[in-house]
């Protein structure tokens, strides 16, 4: 199967190496993405308001593209992921929402959600399969002990995402064990670092990751991975003196499968 992949504007600029560990491991994976075709900014935040519709109409033109082409819909980054899989709600289950995004795209026929939006991760745990990923690694990371850092957006709101337990994730623990390192549980795993809130209120960012830091470190953790790329903005940026490595996870997974 191929997979229509939507890398987003983050991972063209700042993020690159969240998308080229990514593709590279796939390769090593042997599976297929196709890049969409003038994929267009899926807008970075779901809006809340009821009424609107002109910032959701960039993510419904990209999942009626993988429609078209009768492909699931590859996503990395946790905002794609989060905004593109709630729209994607929307157009299932919110008639107003889908009869005027309808009316404006014009489509051939009609978008209802028929595109299917996976995670990386999740393609990871449910296709490739993390005791199946554990036999294809080549470099074990054998004594490095890992914290997850999931942030907000891939796991909230759970009823619509049902991306993992919101309250007691464990889909990246278990990727870290299939590379071979120890994951290492925290209890601000799951908490927001404060990204969106990291330039008109840098202070209560600091203070959001100094709280994830200290209780990643008091647990042992020697490093932290995310695939958000505002997060690791985030706890890089507005990180104090006790700082942490932070790393995407695609970058642990290359180098575990000898392609970094």
């Amino acid at each position: 199967m191929i997979y229509s992949y939507y890398p987003g504007c983050t991972l063209k600029t700042k993020a690159k190496e969240l998308d080229i560990y990514a593709r590279k491991s796939l390769e090593a994976l042997g599976i297929e993405i196709e890049e969409l075709d003038n994929w267009q900014c899926c807008g970075g935040v779901y809006p809340l308001a009821k009424d609107e519709i002109a910032t959701k109409l960039s993510s419904i033109r990209t999942l009626n593209q993988a429609k078209e082409l009768g492909r699931p819909l590859l996503t990395l980054c946790s905002a794609c992921h989060h905004v593109l899989t709630r729209v994607n709600n929307d157009m299932k289950t919110n008639s107003d929402i889908n009869m005027r995004a309808n009316n404006y795209c014009a489509f051939d026929e009609p978008y209802n959600g028929e595109t299917q939006v996976i995670h990386f991760l999740t393609l990871l745990k449910e296709v490739v399969g993390f005791d199946n990923l554990a036999k294809k690694v080549v470099n074990p990371l054998k004594g490095r002990k890992i914290g997850a850092y999931y942030g907000c957006l891939l796991l909230r709101p759970s009823n619509e995402l049902a991306f993992d337990d919101p309250e007691n994730p464990s889909i990246l623990e278990n990727f870290i064990k299939a590379l071979g390192a120890t994951p290492v549980v925290y209890p601000f795993r799951n908490e927001c670092c404060g990204g969106y809130i990291s330039v008109t209120n840098k202070s209560q960012a600091a203070k959001n990751v100094d709280k994830i830091v200290a209780s990643a470190k008091y647990k042992g953790c020697e490093q932290l991975i995310t695939a958000c790329p505002l997060c690791m903005y985030n706890l890089n940026a507005n990180a104090g003196a006790d700082k942490i490595e932070v790393k995407y996870f695609t970058e642990l997974l290359a180098e575990a499968l000898g392609v970094k």
